[in-house]
């Protein structure tokens, strides 16, 4: 079988693999639960193994290049940030890991750091660079949705600036965790309240600790649809999210990439304030940004 290398994205839930061939194509694609979060430092390599032994070979060292939180503190080794302003491609400052299984050299990728204000990505840089392999004259702002939504400032193929906003980790504490648990729960969905929510925050973000509690009292005063309630929330945190991210996004193309239900929502919101979201045709950024890294690593060998 012809093995030329393997792509790892590694987060804290998940392990997905790609077998990769010289010409570049996927010769299977395979995934796993174990994630960063449930490993021991000891744990990574067992994990990885188990799912690409039989892709391996004793006639050679087959590179395995990883990003994501394997290379995190907790993770397998702590592959250190590359400071912004760079190329988030990142195998000039992959870490080589030590494996014991002589079949497998594995690399993994740096997140990227920002000194002031301060802030970390891990993860994202990849997609970065994957749509950055497919788009490469790009310039403008690329945004990921997610638990930690970044905005990332792209100029000349570097990543200029970035910024992280806990919008997702807020919505899902408030949904489990707080007062409006009890006023938000299923997955119904309003498109009307997430908009004019959307509205009242962005243009009066500082009455958001108010208005949240609003979202209960108004449940318990009038009953209103937990859908109704849970789309208000997100349109709440989603509006102040895009206030304070105005310098980043306004008068910007600005790309989304992400989980379709966040892309779909953030694209909305952005929309409905007038912002330039251009379509987003790029498949599987992650893959690409480790090809991207690969090729680097394949020059270095010559």
């Amino acid at each position: 079988m012809n093995v030329e290398w393997i792509a790892v994205d590694w987060g804290t839930s998940n392990l997905r693999v790609w077998v990769m061939n010289a010409q570049g194509d996927v010769i299977d694609h395979l995934t796993s639960d174990q994630g960063m979060g449930i490993l021991t430092r000891d744990g990574f390599e067992p994990a990885l193994l188990s799912l690409i032994d039989g892709y391996l070979s004793t006639d050679r060292i087959t590179p395995v290049i990883c990003c994501g939180m394997v290379g995190a503190r907790q993770g397998w080794v702590e592959a250190p940030y590359s400071a912004v302003p760079c190329s988030p491609a990142g195998y000039d400052q992959a870490v080589l890991v030590g494996p014991t299984d002589p079949r497998i050299s594995v690399y993994i990728l740096p997140g990227l750091s920002q000194q002031s204000p301060a802030d970390v990505m891990r993860g994202e840089e990849t997609q970065i660079a994957g749509y950055l392999a497919q788009s490469p004259n790009f310039d403008g702002v690329i945004c990921l949705p997610g638990t930690h939504t970044k905005w990332a400032h792209i100029s000349a193929a570097e990543v200029v600036s970035f910024k992280t906003y806990m919008t997702g980790e807020m919505f899902s504490l408030l949904c489990s965790a707080s007062v409006l648990r009890h006023s938000v729960g299923g997955d119904d969905w309003d498109d009307d309240a997430f908009l004019a929510a959307l509205d009242q925050i962005y243009s009066r973000p500082q009455s958001l600790a108010g208005d949240l509690f609003s979202l209960r009292a108004n449940d318990l005063l009038s009953s209103v649809n937990a859908g109704q309630s849970r789309a208000a929330l997100s349109g709440m945190l989603i509006g102040m999210e895009l206030a304070a991210a105005r310098p980043y996004w306004l008068g910007q193309a600005v790309v989304l990439i992400g989980a379709p239900n966040m892309v779909d929502l953030y694209r909305k919101a952005l929309a409905h304030l007038g912002a330039m979201v251009l379509p987003d045709t790029a498949n599987d950024v992650t893959l690409h940004g480790l090809q991207a890294a690969y090729a680097i690593y394949k020059d270095a060998q010559t």
